[in-house]
């Protein structure tokens, strides 16, 4: 049995998945926009720059709701 307290155990698990949302949010646009092309505009806007940047302002969306949804409980010593 460990012998973390509740509270400790709870911050460092969003800690942990705050950083893993955070790093695949990031790799995912990453790939998705440089990898294949889609980040960079060259002589005009394609349909697949919109979609990219649409799903990107989506996913950040998402990923703000969820920090927020993730730190809003409040921790006993504060």
């Amino acid at each position: 049995m460990s012998g973390m307290e509740p509270e400790v155990k709870d911050f460092l698990k969003r800690v942990v998945w705050s950083i893993f949302f955070g790093l695949l949010w990031l790799m995912l646009n990453m790939t998705m926009g440089i990898y294949f092309d889609l980040l960079f505009i060259y002589e005009k806007i394609t349909i697949g720059n919109i979609v990219f940047y649409l799903f990107a302002l989506i996913s950040l969306g998402l990923l703000i709701w969820f920090y927020y949804n993730t730190w809003k409980k409040k921790f006993p010593h504060g």
